[in-house]
């Protein structure tokens, strides 16, 4: 007999995730994005987010179960995203996680959108060293934690971004540059026929006297930009492999130097690496070369968990079972803006908030 089963939901933005978790083994996962819905215009929009989640809760979860041999009646728990993320996304994640919770008579646990992408790892290659310096990378985050029990004890910030997180100026530079959506694969497909060094763009916050933990890419997006107007004023064409290329290894640059100097600050000997962003072929590079000098093992999901899914949200659910933490009242609600505190995220509906 193993450890109890714990399925995991997963609907903060565009990606409809459910995951089977027992034991720190991963049974089974299953994402449905909207991607394409939302490409013709940019980003996400957020009411087809919430509609493509409607459609495809039931679906995902089936098909979990399915590839886990698994019925409803044999989930222990649920685990599911109460925040950060777009409003109408997560309350239909969390209407369908409390339907399943009451319908099984099961324990339901809210977990914060940020704590499942550092659990996604433990999936792969198990528990967390204690401690190990965290850098999440997505479109929406970057920021720079000290994590030493991720499920009983608060999480450290050392430095988080102050405007444009990684992701999005990956998105934003991809729109100026005419490359499609979403702007972080795209840019990686791009500088692949590109001169990183084609392109002298800054390292933002890595002067003397810069806050060494903090991120900033809202500088690095406008000189691209520059950069991209220069030509076309000139009337020269823009060379996008060399622009998308150059901007790639900024922001590698950037977020692995920080990386490694927070390491060496706070005597940390394993730097893991999740979120979107770890999916990008240079910022994988760049970590493993500098980790391996510094002689810093260096720990990254597999690329099918570094962008949203319900696999990560059931790890954490996992973590929390097995640590005896106590589950979600009934009416947990969600938080669109929580901050990464700790890795169980239970706030409560506002009329009961404004009672108490």
């Amino acid at each position: 007999m193993g450890g109890p089963v714990v399925l995991g939901i997963e609907s903060s933005c565009d990606e409809t995730g459910a995951g089977i978790v027992q034991d720190g083994r991963l049974l089974a996962h299953v994402v449905a994005s909207s991607m394409d819905e939302h490409a013709r215009f940019g980003g996400v929009v957020p009411e087809i987010a919430a509609r493509a989640h409607l459609q495809a809760f039931n679906p995902v979860v089936r098909e979990a179960l399915d590839r886990a041999g698994l019925r409803p009646g044999q989930i222990d728990a649920v685990a599911v995203t109460t925040g950060p993320g777009l409003s109408g996304a997560l309350q239909v994640g969390l209407a369908g996680a409390k339907t399943l919770a009451y319908a099984a008579g099961v324990p339901l646990y809210g977990v914060h959108h940020l704590a499942g992408h550092v659990a996604a790892d433990t999936l792969a290659r198990g528990p967390l060293p204690r401690p190990s310096v965290v850098l999440i990378v997505s479109g929406g985050h970057t920021s720079l934690l000290l994590v030493h029990d991720l499920v009983r004890e608060p999480i450290l910030h050392l430095g988080d971004t102050l405007d444009d997180a990684a992701g999005e100026c990956f998105d934003k530079v991809a729109r100026i540059l005419g490359l499609p959506y979403p702007g972080g694969p795209a840019i990686d497909r791009a500088a692949r026929d590109g001169d990183p060094r084609a392109v002298a763009f800054p390292r933002p916050l890595t002067r003397p006297g810069d806050d060494p933990y903090a991120f900033s890419f809202s500088g690095l997006k406008t000189a691209a930009a520059r950069w991209v107007e220069d030509h076309r004023a000139r009337g020269a064409q823009v060379p996008v492999a060399d622009g998308a290329a150059a901007l790639q290894e900024a922001v590698a640059d950037v977020l692995t130097r920080k990386a490694l100097a927070a390491c060496a600050a706070h005597g940390v000997r394993t730097l893991v690496v999740v979120g979107g962003v770890a999916a990008n072929s240079r910022v994988r590079a760049l970590a493993e070369r500098r980790c391996a000098a510094a002689g810093v093992e260096l720990r990254v999901p597999p690329m099918t968990l570094c962008t949203d899914n319900g696999a990560m949200i059931a790890a954490v659910g996992d973590l929390l079972v097995r640590s005896g933490a106590d589950p979600a009242p009934l009416d947990v609600s969600i938080d669109p803006s929580a901050p990464l505190e700790y890795a169980a995220l239970t706030p409560l509906a506002r009329t009961h908030a404004r009672a108490a």
